[in-house]
């Protein structure tokens, strides 16, 4: 019995010390921390999106405003501000890119085509089973916790973030941002 006891405990020590040993070099700060999200639009073109550290970038939006609108078709403070997205994307044409992500689950991709145009959101809704990850992904970078409110709008510039809203936003405050983004 006692023999037992012995291997036993000598096994246990042994699996507890090599659990903390250092020889590996598994360093937090060595690692990689990027995540790939793959969107589909309703155009149906693929975006790419990485989180690097903090932030989010969009593949191929080098030196542009990127915002990410996260809304849902039945909430009225984000068919509110479709339009004004719309209008600052028109505004800020080749320096803006917008990306609605609905965090609907499993929304149909006509009941997305109704909102655009029922509410003139003339922007890049995508319509993915990434959405809901992305989403997440954003607002627990920005604290927001679980329940996080809607619309949420975040403005990246090469993966910095440069501000986010929440609710119902005047489209004032957002293009001031830009504006301040882009050094006009």
């Amino acid at each position: 019995m006692l023999k037992k006891s012995i291997l036993f405990i000598s096994i246990v020590f042994t699996l507890l010390f090599q659990g903390c040993s250092s020889d590996e070099s598994s360093n937090a700060n060595d690692m990689v921390s990027e995540t790939k999200y793959v969107l589909t639009g309703l155009d149906k073109k693929q975006y790419t999106v990485t989180k690097q550290g903090n932030g989010f970038v969009l593949d191929g939006a080098k030196g542009k405003v990127v915002i990410f609108d996260i809304f849902a078709t039945w909430c009225p403070p984000c068919r509110a501000a479709a339009t004004h997205l719309t209008s600052l994307q028109k505004k800020y044409k080749d320096d803006l890119i917008i990306i609605g992500i609905t965090i609907e689950d499993k929304i149909l991709d006509s009941k997305l085509l109704e909102f655009k145009k029922e509410y003139k959101a003339d922007y890049i809704i995508v319509s993915s089973d990434q959405n809901r990850r992305l989403s997440d992904a954003i607002t627990i970078e920005l604290e927001l916790g679980d329940r996080y409110p809607i619309p949420t709008m975040v403005l990246y510039k090469d993966g910095k973030l440069i501000n986010y809203f929440v609710g119902a936003t005047e489209e004032e405050f957002i293009d001031s941002d830009i504006k301040r983004a882009l050094g006009k």
